[in-house]
C-alpha cells in the first residue's frame, strides 16, 4: 500500500538535493489528512536540518488537484462518535487541526525555500499548505478558493491572516462567497508568485537540477536561483485579467460595510448581476451557513492586526468548537455523506446570529489547567 505522501530527493548538478513531497491521494483530490500532516511535518523537519537539502517542492499526484481540502469524512466520523458533546472530547478533530496548523505555520517560517506547485484545485487545506510557501506557482488550470461557508466552517489554515492581506477588500469578498479564482487572479491578489503553463513544469524541474545552488545558509542566493528559473517560463496559455481584477472597484465598494447583516444583503444582491462569476459567488454564499458567514466576517475584523501565530491559535479554537456545534457536521453530511446538497442550517439567517454565538468560537476549548496546543508558536 503506497504512502499518502511520497518523498523523494532530486539531485542537483552541483552536489545538493531538493526535497520533493507529493500528496498521494489523487482519487480524493489529495484531500489533506491527519496522516499527511504528520508525515509532512516529520520529513520537512528532517530536510530543514539536512545541509545537503537546499529547497523543498510541494506538489500533488494526479492531474486534477494539488489539494482540494481536508479529509472531511474522517472529521465527520469523529463528530458522530463524540457523544459527550464537549468540543475537547473530539480527539481526532483537536489533533487534526493542531497538526495541520502547526505544519502550515512551519511552512510560513521554514528556513529554506519552499516551492509549492499549485496546479489544478487548491482549496481549503490546500490553501493552507500553499500560502506560506516562499515560491508559489500557479498554472492555467489552477482553481483556488476558500469555500468553507459551504460546509459550515470558516476560512481557516491561516485564512484569516492571508485574506486580510489581499488588495483592498477582496479577502472579505472571497471569505464570504467562497468564489473560485484562476491563475491570473492568483497573481493579481498575490496568492501566486509565478504563472506558468502546466506543460512546462517538467522542464522547470530539469532547470532547477541544473541551477547553480549554494549551501543552505546562503538562503538569499538560493531564493534568487529559484526566481530566475521560474521567471524564465511565463505562461503563454492565459493572459488578460481575471474576474477579481475585472470587478476590483465594485468588490471594494460593496465590501465596505461593518454591519454583518447589511454586508450579507449587499453581496446577496449580486445574484441578480449580469456577470456569471459574481452570480455564482453570491449564490454560493446564499446556500452557505449563515453562522459561517458571520464568523468569517468577524474573524477578519478581529485578526486584522494579529500576528500569524495568534491567528492560528484563534482559528484553532474556532475549528475545534466548529466540530462540536453541528453546522460543520451538517455541511459535510449534505455535501459528502447523503449528498442531498440541502443542509439545514441553524441559525437560518445572518440576522438570527447572536454575539454570544460568535464569541463562543473564540473561547479556549481545552481544560483550564492545560496550555493552548499551539502556545509555542511565536
Amino acid at each position: 500500500m503506497s504512502s499518502v505522501v511520497l518523498f523523494d530527493t532530486m539531485a542537483t548538478d552541483n552536489g545538493f538535493n531538493i526535497g520533493v513531497a507529493t500528496l498521494n491521494q489523487p482519487q480524493v483530490l489529495n484531500g489533506f489528512s491527519y496522516e499527511m500532516a504528520t508525515l509532512l511535518q516529520q520529513q520537512m523537519t528532517q530536510w530543514e536540518q539536512d545541509q545537503s537539502v537546499v529547497a523543498v517542492i510541494l506538489t500533488g499526484a494526479g492531474d486534477k488537484a494539488f489539494c482540494a481540502g481536508g479529509d472531511l469524512h474522517a472529521l465527520y466520523k469523529s463528530m458522530l462518535e463524540n457523544k459527550e458533546g464537549n468540543a475537547w472530547d473530539n480527539h481526532h478533530a483537536r489533533e487534526f487541526f493542531e497538526h495541520e496548523y502547526r505544519l502550515d505555520y512551519h511552512i510560513h517560517t521554514y528556513t529554506k525555500p519552499v516551492i509549492c506547485y499549485g496546479d489544478g484545485i487548491v482549496m481549503g487545506g490546500g490553501m493552507g499548505l500553499m500560502i506560506g510557501a516562499s515560491h508559489r506557482v500557479v498554472t492555467e488550470t489552477t482553481r483556488m478558493a476558500m469555500p468553507e461557508i459551504s460546509i459550515g466552517l470558516f476560512p481557516d489554515v491561516g485564512g484569516s491572516w492571508i485574506l486580510n492581506r489581499l488588495p483592498g477588500k477582496t479577502g472579505k469578498f472571497l471569505a464570504a462567497t467562497g468564489a473560485q479564482i484562476g491563475g491570473l487572479d492568483a497573481m493579481f491578489l498575490g496568492l501566486g508568485d509565478y504563472l506558468i503553463d502546466r506543460a512546462n513544469w517538467e522542464t522547470i524541474l530539469t532547470a532547477l537540477k541544473k541551477a547553480n545552488w549554494s549551501a543552505p545558509q546562503h538562503r538569499q542566493h538560493n531564493d534568487e536561483v529559484i526566481a530566475a528559473v521560474l521567471s524564465s517560463y511565463p505562461a503563454q496559455s492565459v493572459s488578460g485579467a481575471g474576474p477579481v481584477e475585472t470587478h476590483y472597484a465594485q468588490i471594494n465598494a460593496l465590501s465596505r460595510h461593518t454591519d454583518i447583516v447589511q454586508q450579507y444583503q449587499v453581496y446577496a444582491e449580486l445574484a441578480n448581476h449580469s456577470d456569471e462569476w459574481l452570480v455564482r459567488a453570491a449564490k454560493t454564499m446564499l446556500k452557505g451557513a449563515p453562522l459561517s458567514f458571520a464568523l468569517a466576517m468577524d474573524l477578519l475584523e478581529k485578526t486584522k492586526h494579529a500576528s500569524l501565530a495568534d491567528v492560528f491559535r484563534l482559528e484553532y479554537n474556532a475549528a475545534v468548537h466548529s466540530a462540536k456545534l453541528g453546522q460543520f457536521q451538517e455541511g459535510i453530511r449534505a455535501l459528502l455523506i447523503d449528498k442531498d446538497k440541502n443542509p439545514q442550517w441553524s441559525p437560518t439567517s445572518v440576522a438570527e446570529v447572536t454575539r454570544d454565538q460568535i464569541e463562543y468560537f473564540y473561547e479556549d476549548p481545552m481544560p483550564a489547567n492545560q496550555p493552548h496546543p499551539l502556545a509555542d508558536l511565536v
